[in-house]
């Protein structure tokens, strides 16, 4: 988990993010993505669509790993854990509450969407105490 109020500050920011996840081949996919960080839960958010790839790379695989790193200038923070796909209704509703709160507008409601939950246990970070 993050160990100083700096580092905490900076992911309150509404910063973009890219999400790493792996292919099936083992390649990387990395995408830009808005997410939140639950520093009390220990979990990242990232609402998408269960037919994007990185919602695919995460179900072809599960228990897989997937990093967040949200970098401005010279600092940036990287999440990483294992990640999961969920699809229940309350634990999407939490990720659009909380998205929505970081961003300050609810996000699109496209049909299919889920929220990838991935229970950080690796933080690092550059240029933030």
């Amino acid at each position: 988990m993050p160990a100083s109020a700096a580092a905490e500050d900076f992911l309150a920011e509404p910063h973009i993010a890219t999400l790493t996840t792996l292919r099936p081949d083992g390649s990387p996919h990395v995408v830009a993505v808005r997410f939140t960080w639950d520093a009390r839960a220990g979990l990242a958010r990232v609402l998408t669509v269960d037919t994007t790839r990185k919602a695919r790379n995460l179900t072809a695989g599960p228990g897989g790993r997937a990093a967040l790193c949200q970098a401005v200038g010279f600092r940036w923070v990287t999440l990483e854990g294992s990640a999961t796909v969920h699809d229940a209704p309350e634990r999407v509703a939490e990720g659009v509450r909380r998205y929505t709160a970081r961003y300050g507008t609810p996000p699109p409601a496209p049909p299919g969407r889920v929220v990838i939950e991935i229970s950080v246990d690796r933080f690092t970070r550059l240029n933030l105490p």
